[in-house]
């Protein structure tokens, strides 16, 4: 295999940084993600198409492109006392816990503990790196055909939003 194309395998290692410059992400272990599947961001997947292996290639990728806008209405409060006693700043939650107090929040979101109270703890809903204008700079690794199993599940095993969760300007890289 020559070129990227829909559908295969490619292998790439990056750094992201936000529109300001500041680091974010390395991925310096060459890692497989599926094109023409469900792990990368459709703009990254674009900016591959017929690019060759040693390529270095640079993405801009706006909110829309990437994590979507900032919602503050995914902002909210809930007592202290519906959490363990161990709690941090930065731990998150999949899911609001049972007996919370704003039963209008998404169900499947994922929270994070963003301040801690006495008496309450603010979570937010919102990706770590939604509202933020981030730059992508790709290094292609390596091309192969794509597996029957991968091709089914549209998937090699993990996606670009995966190898990112978690992660948000100062974090300590998730890899």
């Amino acid at each position: 295999m020559e070129e990227v194309q829909n559908p295969c395998v490619v292998s790439l290692t990056w750094s992201l940084n936000d529109a300001q410059g500041e680091l974010i992400d390395t991925l310096d272990q060459p890692t497989e993600f599926l094109v023409g599947g469900e792990d990368l961001l459709p703009k990254v997947e674009a900016a591959l198409m017929g690019q060759m292996v040693g390529a270095e290639i640079g993405v801009a990728l706006e909110p829309a492109d990437a994590f979507g806008e900032y919602e503050a209405e995914l902002v909210c409060f809930e007592p202290r006392s519906l959490f363990p006693e161990q709690l941090e700043i930065g731990m998150r939650f999949e899911g609001l816990p049972e007996g919370a107090q704003t039963p209008d929040m998404p169900l499947d979101a994922v929270y994070t503990v963003t301040e801690l109270y006495p008496e309450h703890v603010v979570l937010d809903g919102n990706h770590p790196l939604a509202g933020i204008g981030l730059r992508l700079h790709l290094q292609i690794r390596a091309l192969r055909e794509a597996s029957a199993e991968e091709l089914e599940a549209k998937s090699v095993g993990g996606s670009f939003v995966q190898v990112l969760e978690g992660t948000a300007p100062g974090d300590t890289p998730i890899h």
